[in-house]
């Protein structure tokens, strides 16, 4: 028999994987500006002005910084 809070939490989905700019850095947490233009402290480090990918409060990996485009439709 599986347990049914473990079932339940599988039907979950995860926190969604976001992108933003490291802004400081203290040697274990981040300050990351997100895209949206909020601030968030995360886990990990990494250069400060670097794109990072983070997910459920903590850095994934470096991300590509790429331009962004706005398409009128």
């Amino acid at each position: 028999m599986s347990n049914p809070f473990r079932r339940l939490v599988g039907l979950l989905a995860p926190p969604p994987l976001l992108t933003g700019v490291v802004v400081s850095t203290d040697g274990s947490t981040s300050v990351v500006t997100l895209l949206s233009g909020g601030s968030l402290r995360v886990r990990g480090t990494a250069s400060v002005g670097a794109t990072v990918y983070h997910q459920g409060g903590a850095i994934q990996g470096l991300a590509p910084s790429l331009s962004g485009v706005d398409i009128e439709v």
